[in-house]
């Protein structure tokens, strides 16, 4: 397949289509809301309300993007399979999640329940939808086992999960792949009319997150308080990436299966290129580098939940089969975020909308 790089092939592919966006309300789900919107597609957004009063989803007044916006849980199953099959969607892409680990430790059945048994609710949903669909299923790229020895993981590695959080993506990839197998066979497509497929990418980093317990959100809050950043693991290696690489990647494996049902029901990973690796403090020297103002000091945690130290992607699939690789560097990305949040003047769509049509560019 060509590489869609170009916001003109992806509106040939979302303009006009229905797209159902779980997980709208957050961070992640409302950039993705802004590049569907900008995409011309009618989105029905289904999620818990915004957490903080004044979270990115709120900035951008993202009721006002959506066809219709449904704040509701995931874990109601009869209220989603409704709000899903009244849509007839074209797409489902599936973002919501509880997708803190440090939460997931807090609240262990609670993260289980929404990140695997939520996933089948969207699943059962689908299997009652009787239009043509696609759906991409979003995890994480911390759904392998990881022993930490710097190799980058494929998608044919184990999966695992050493907390929670982790274990209960792995169990949604698990869950993924038998409704895959059991109802949604690429084989038997002219059936069901269904393809399924999944992604996982992690780490992302851009403006607008404001969540408890992510670095780029605990730097800004500190900043905002004339406070010091505190580093708990600041020799931790992460695929830092911007928010829109993995959305971009969303969109293309969405166009990619619209185009060719059977052919990339399948998982994806979507990283970095594994040389760009950034530790937590280089990525938190380089955002008060390029924010103009803060400081930090290596604290550690003496009370220290396990997190994986290492964790790196191999997305040659990706690039194999849908033409997509990362296009932007750590520092760019890191750049990028703290450009965002340094700009107080513009609004946040606005600095949103920019950024994304730049970053197609």
């Amino acid at each position: 397949m060509e590489k869609m790089v170009g916001m003109e092939q992806l509106r040939q592919a979302y303009a006009g289509k229905r797209v159902f966006l779980t997980g709208h309300t957050g961070f992640k789900g409302s950039w993705m809301l802004q590049m569907l919107y900008a995409l011309g597609a009618n989105v029905k957004g289904y999620a818990l309300a915004p957490e903080k009063p004044n979270d990115l989803y709120h900035q951008i007044e993202g009721d006002k993007l959506c066809y219709s916006s449904v704040i509701a849980d995931i874990c109601d199953k009869q209220r989603l399979q409704t709000e899903l099959v009244r849509f007839e969607p074209d797409f489902v892409f599936h973002l919501a999640a509880q997708p803190l680990v440090r939460r997931g430790y807090e609240l262990p059945s609670y993260t289980f329940m929404v990140n695997a048994q939520g996933t089948a609710h969207v699943l059962d949903a689908i299997r009652a939808v009787e239009n043509p669909l696609t759906a991409v299923m979003i995890t994480t790229d911390k759904v392998y086992d990881n022993p930490e020895r710097g190799v980058p993981f494929t998608e044919e590695d184990k999966l695992g999960g050493y907390d929670p959080y982790s274990a209960s993506k792995a169990s949604a990839e698990i869950v993924i792949e038998s409704y895959r197998r059991s109802f949604f066979n690429p084989s038997q497509y002219d059936k069901h009319l269904k393809s399924v497929a999944s992604a996982r990418a992690g780490n992302v980093i851009g403006g607008g997150d404001y969540s408890d317990d992510r670095i780029v959100a605990d730097i800004v809050r500190a900043i905002s308080f004339d406070e010091t950043v505190g580093l708990r693991n600041p020799a931790s290696v992460r695929p830092w990436q911007h928010v829109l690489e993995p959305l971009a990647a969303y969109l293309m494996l969405g166009a990619a299966m619209a185009a060719a049902p059977t052919q990339y029901c399948t998982a994806y990973n979507f990283g970095p290129n594994p040389d760009d690796m950034l530790t937590v403090e280089d990525l938190t020297r380089l955002f008060i580098e390029f924010y103009g103002q803060g400081n930090y000091e290596v604290t550690g945690d003496a009370k220290a939940l396990h997190e994986a130290k290492l964790l790196l992607l191999d997305s040659s699939k990706a690039l194999r089969d849908l033409g997509w690789q990362s296009v932007m560097d750590a520092r760019t990305a890191i750049r990028w975020t703290a450009e965002w949040y340094a700009d107080r003047q513009t609004p946040a769509q606005e600095k949103c909308m920019w950024q994304i049509e730049n970053y197609f560019k």
